[in-house]
């Protein structure tokens, strides 16, 4: 049957306001190890809680001395150089759970693994380690890595570019997986209208495959009906089987022609159903048709689109909280494909529901090496969803 719609109508009985406050970019999770400096000033500034062993005799003047000496080792221009590094190499420690005490002194297996993550060359590759070499020599530490295995980094970076054919212009972004997503569930309250809106984009851009970008907008003010998904927009229907699924329209994509309206779809999902998530939406956060389909209420009652930083930034603090890395945009995206390849769901009907013109999204794939135990361990089990 047809989908009906607009689906998503205020409900007879409006939900609650609550109070919610804007949250600024995503950035390298606040510690007092890293206090907020200039680049040129991390080397120094930044520590671990482990402590080195005594590099000179136990004299103020002696230490004095060794550490003027240190300071003065590097250029201000190697400085910020190297602070940038320094901060690209704790922002991947923070996605990947690394504990503190790993970080200083660095383990070669934690810097290898940095380094298939971080760099586009080789040379970025060695700017980074050098960076990281250049921190560990300033908080009292020795090089952490030999001159084998700096050539064994080079070695799989070098692998890692000729796989890629040269084309890798960023980090790979780290993927959602199922056991994320029913963590996240379970930390929301879906009685909240905030919270509630939260989860609707969460299991959609899972389920459906959905760009980030496409379910929120960059601020508050830049909503606008002919680019933005609306509650008419959001239309629910029956297929052949009978069987109950969602359609959202989007107005504008990012692979769609002027004019053209990309069509994706959702159905039942157990304990994490996408529907059952946009239905609650609409009962906690009642609009009309031409309103942001992903909005919410705040403390005023004022209807308020969803805020693509606000969102991240609010997702990664529960994130954080239960113990995982940090997520960006397209790690939902990455996550729900990676998801049905490993349940052998058909290549090509990965591709058609998220709407790449080719196989492209394989380059997705290279994140779910990461994580594939916890997409496909103990099959037979159940998920216990």
């Amino acid at each position: 049957m047809a989908a009906r719609g607009p689906a998503l109508q205020p409900p007879d009985t409006p939900g609650g306001p609550a109070p919610r406050e804007e949250h600024g970019a995503l950035e390298i999770i606040p510690s007092p190890l890293r206090p907020p400096v200039r680049a040129d000033e991390r080397l120094f500034a930044w520590r671990g809680v482990n402590t080195p062993r005594a590099s000179t005799i136990d004299h103020p003047l002696i230490r004095h001395l060794a550490e003027e000496a240190s300071r003065a080792s590097l250029r201000d221009g190697t400085l910020a150089g190297y602070g940038a590094g320094l901060r690209k190499f704790h922002l991947f420690c923070d996605i990947f759970s690394v504990r503190e005490e790993d970080r200083l002194p660095a383990s070669f297996n934690l810097l290898h693994s940095f380094c298939l993550w971080a760099p586009i060359s080789v040379q970025a590759a060695n700017k980074y380690l050098d960076a990281i070499r250049a921190w560990h020599l300033a908080q009292g530490w020795p090089p952490p890595l030999s001159e084998e295995n700096r050539t064994q980094i080079n070695w799989s970076l070098r692998g890692l570019a000729n796989l890629q054919g040269n084309r890798r212009s960023r980090a790979p972004r780290p993927p959602v997986t199922l056991h994320m997503l029913a963590a996240l569930k379970d930390s929301l309250d879906l009685a909240d209208p905030f919270e509630a809106c939260i989860w609707a984009i969460a299991t959609c851009a899972f389920w459906g495959l959905l760009r980030f970008g496409e379910a929120t907008v960059p601020s508050r003010g830049a909503f606008n009906g002919t680019r933005h998904l609306k509650r008419s927009d959001a239309l629910f229907g029956r297929d052949l089987d009978g069987k109950e699924y969602a359609r959202l329209d989007l107005p504008s994509a990012k692979t769609a022609r002027p004019g053209e309206i990309q069509h994706v779809f959702l159905v039942k999902q157990g304990s994490l159903c996408p529907l059952e998530a946009l239905q609650n939406l609409a009962a906690r956060n009642p609009a009309g048709a031409e309103a942001p389909l992903f909005s919410w209420r705040d403390n005023k009652g004022e209807q308020r689109p969803m805020v693509r930083d606000t969102a991240l930034k609010f997702i990664n603090s529960k994130f954080l909280a239960l113990g995982f890395g940090t997520t960006f945009g397209h790690s939902f995206r990455i996550g729900g494909a990676s998801f049905y390849l490993s349940q052998k769901v058909d290549p090509e009907v990965v591709r058609i529901m998220g709407r790449w013109r080719s196989l492209a999204y394989q380059v997705y794939i290279r994140a779910f090496e990461q994580v594939a135990s916890r997409h496909t361990a103990n099959l037979a089990a159940g998920y216990g969803l």
